[in-house]
């Protein structure tokens, strides 16, 4: 063989002993990354324990929204039945009053003519009784004819009625018409607070002249104001009667104000929200009519799937779990954590359900993070 072919077949066999075959192991090596292998000895000092996730009743906070509201009976407007000028008052808006002051002091001179009429028909009334007596006496003897008897009857009845009206009439503008007598007839007439409570508006001022018809104070009663929450309707079946809650406005969001539920309507608004009345438990001077208001409220949420809470690490903002591959491997996988309560976290990410069926490391799973943390630097 010429010098040149051995030559170039020792090249082929030295070309051919140098290289080593690619596996398939080798092209696509194992990702490691999210694997924890634990020889004996770091098994042992890990302590690891496992358990499959749960189904438990879990309690969520549901926030709600709406504001103070006042019920009809608690909120009063004052007026004049007869009208009349207003001639004092020293309301303002937010001023306390007391029930049975006066507020204000009206002036006109019908209130004279109806003080005058009253005291007129009572003296009528008084002759018209004495003679209805004495034709009484006189027919039992048959000294007066019936006609005349029937006759004096009815003009008592009559005198009885107009005094009667008179006297309501005197009632209704907060006169006591047992006192009025001819040496105390006013031309003023006293409004006095119907509750306790503050003043809401002011809609008049001195020297007004008023109709019957209008509106001078209006007052309210703070001893029953309620905090109205619009709640949509999928959060309606959450709720109940005597259901407790705390309310907070964002001023003072730290300052929680209890209250119970007394009232869930029945009825759903054009956004499918219904109105939730609730009582407040103390009364705080702060709260006033018409402040929005937040309120967050312990429900149960039934057949919550989660775990122990020690068992989620958290790792660069993210939570997960270790899933027991085997006696010795444990794999990170990234989950979303939902409510915590007594030391019970429930899961509510999307691969819940495939994770349902694995063994999840509840004690030692900070200790798999490190070892993990540790392999990966």
């Amino acid at each position: 063989m010429q010098p040149k072919y051995i030559y170039i077949l020792l090249l082929i066999i030295l070309s051919s002993c140098g290289s080593k075959p690619t596996t398939s192991a080798e092209q696509a090596p194992a990702d490691t990354e999210t694997l924890v292998v634990l020889n004996d000895a770091q098994l042992a000092n890990a302590k690891i324990e496992t358990a499959q996730l749960d189904h438990r009743a879990i309690s969520t906070t549901l926030t709600l929204h709406g504001k103070i509201d006042v019920p009809p009976q608690n909120m009063i407007s004052v007026s004049m039945p007869l009208g009349g000028f207003l001639k004092s008052t020293q309301l303002l808006p937010g001023m306390p009053v007391r029930k049975g002051e006066v507020i204000a002091v009206m002036e006109d001179q019908q209130y004279i003519a109806l003080q005058q009429e009253y005291l007129m028909s009572k003296s009528k009334n008084i002759y018209a009784k004495a003679e209805y007596q004495r034709q009484q006496t006189l027919n039992q003897s048959k000294a007066s004819s019936d006609k005349v008897y029937q006759q004096s009857e009815m003009d008592y009845q009559n005198a009885s009625i107009t005094e009667n009206a008179l006297a309501e009439k005197l009632r209704l503008v907060g006169i006591k018409p047992e006192l009025l007598t001819a040496n105390n007839l006013s031309r003023t007439i006293p409004i006095l607070a119907p509750i306790t409570g503050y003043v809401s508006k002011v809609n008049v001022n001195i020297g007004k002249y008023v109709n019957p018809s209008d509106i001078l104070f209006e007052l309210i009663n703070p001893e029953d104001i309620h905090l109205n929450l619009q709640v949509f309707e999928k959060d309606l079946a959450l709720l109940a009667v005597g259901q407790k809650l705390n309310a907070f406005n964002n001023t003072y969001p730290d300052k929680k104000h209890p209250c119970e539920i007394i009232l869930i309507s029945q009825d759903l608004s054009a956004d499918r929200s219904a109105e939730v009345h609730c009582h407040f438990e103390d009364y705080d001077r702060l709260l006033l009519p018409g402040m929005y208001m937040n309120a967050e409220v312990q429900v149960k949420t039934n057949n919550s799937l989660g775990i122990a809470e020690e068992a989620i690490v958290n790792y660069l903002g993210k939570d997960y779990v270790f899933v027991a591959i085997d006696n010795h491997q444990f794999e990170m996988i990234e989950i979303t954590r939902g409510n915590t309560e007594n030391g019970f976290s429930e899961i509510t990410s999307k691969n819940t359900v495939e994770l349902e069926t694995k063994k999840i490391v509840t004690k030692g799973a900070y200790s798999l993070l490190m070892q993990l943390k540790n392999k990966s630097e």
